[in-house]
């Protein structure tokens, strides 16, 4: 009865006091992205000083909505009135292929609105442009590039 308690205070004064355990312990975590969307540039593909090659493009990915709707019942029957516009909006993605053999596909392939599935991991970084000023830089580093028919 007194072991499991005891047990469960040990644990917490473990887990609290002791950076060398909880830094020994990994967490799990995703970073995970899927997009489906259209190329706004043909690819470029850039090699910084002693870096790997990498080619770069832009995806446009596109949300539509209806706003204003409201539900009319009548009945068993339930109807939908449509009283707003339809809103959109469309977000641009910067697409980054490290990946060797998809590097060199993607960039020969992919072309300015190509309908294209993009998977992979999102990145932000920061870089210096050419007037040396600091910038943030967000990018999806892809692992899958799979290209769709029109």
């Amino acid at each position: 009865m007194w072991r499991r308690p005891a047990w469960q205070v040990l644990r917490q004064f473990v887990r609290h006091d002791s950076d060398t355990v909880t830094s020994l312990v990994l967490e799990r975590s995703m970073n995970r992205v899927q997009l489906l969307g259209r190329v706004g540039q043909d690819p470029i593909m850039r090699q910084v000083e002693g870096k790997n090659p990498v080619t770069i493009f832009s995806l446009a990915t596109n949300e539509m909505w209806r706003t204003g709707d409201s539900e009319v019942g009548q009945g068993a029957l339930l109807f939908l009135c449509t009283l707003g516009d339809i809103s959109q909006k469309t977000t641009w993605h910067r697409i980054s292929v490290f990946r060797p053999g998809l590097r060199d596909v993607t960039y020969q392939y992919v072309r300015k609105g190509s309908r294209i599935f993009v998977e992979g991991k999102i990145d932000y970084g920061e870089y210096t442009d050419k007037n040396n000023v600091r910038r943030q830089a967000t990018t999806i580093i892809a692992d899958n590039v799979i290209f769709l028919s029109d």
